[in-house]
């Protein structure tokens, strides 16, 4: 790729990404959603952050990633319900997962 493309890119994915983040506050005035549409939308983001931790915990490219990585992220979340420090919760998560590991499983 030529350094002027990869220079022009940069700067379109920017200034759109700038466009879109000034327009919330911008537009929030202005649009206004029905409360049935703002619980909608708040509980889309829900589900959708829910199937991406799922995504990601349960599987390794196109297959399953054993049993340890979802025992990890499943400690982290109970600790994170709790309202566990985010340090412990990572650590406490990293430490399941690699802990099964050394005991082989997979």
């Amino acid at each position: 790729m030529e350094p002027l493309t990869l220079i022009v890119a940069t700067v379109v994915l920017g200034a759109g990404t700038f466009a879109f983040r000034f327009a919330g506050p911008v537009l929030r005035a202005r649009v206004t959603l029905s409360p049935r549409s703002e619980r909608l939308m708040a509980t889309a983001a829900v589900v959708l952050l829910a199937a991406l931790v799922a995504i990601t915990a349960l599987t390794d490219g196109h297959e399953f990633a054993g049993f340890a990585r979802p025992a990890g992220v499943l400690v982290g979340g109970v600790l994170a319900w709790r309202k566990a420090p985010f340090v412990a919760v990572v650590l406490a998560a990293g430490a399941t997962a690699a802990l099964l590991r050394v005991v082989g499983v997979p």
